[in-house]
């Protein structure tokens, strides 16, 4: 699983969730791209799932890259526990995904391959994908 090696602080502010991500959003290293359509946070359970999903469908023959990291600590607080008394302990790493991120890409594959690879990966993802080239 992905998670940064050093923190300034252990626990930091939810913030604002963008709805969309403006700046131009081209592949930079494979020929074929996973972007996401509507924001969300995405775990580093479910980045790791996907990456799983997409390589075993390609069946190791090209390299898939991973454009994203879950920097963000997740604090959550125990079940059935009243309000107040401060913030939760830590529990997982996510990253705040805004619409029309890239999330992987491929190369060294046909487009058949990687379309199927992308389809399995972008299911095991919480927000909603789009293939592109």
């Amino acid at each position: 699983m992905l998670f940064p090696k050093k923190l300034k602080y252990k626990k930091v502010r939810k913030g604002k969730l963008k709805k969309y991500e403006y700046k131009p959003n081209s592949l930079k290293f494979g020929t074929i791209g996973l972007k996401a359509i509507n924001s969300g946070l995405i775990t580093s359970k479910q980045i790791e799932a996907a990456r799983q999903a997409i390589t075993r469908k390609i069946k190791r023959k090209g390299r898939v890259w991973v454009c994203i990291f879950p920097d963000q600590p997740i604090t959550k607080k125990p079940v059935e526990v009243r309000m107040g008394k401060g913030k939760g302990p830590f529990s997982h790493w996510a990253f705040k995904v805004r619409g029309g991120c890239t999330l992987f890409e491929v190369c060294g594959v046909n487009t058949k391959t990687a379309i199927k690879a992308f389809k399995t990966g972008g299911a095991k993802l919480p927000v909603k994908t789009l293939i592109f080239l």
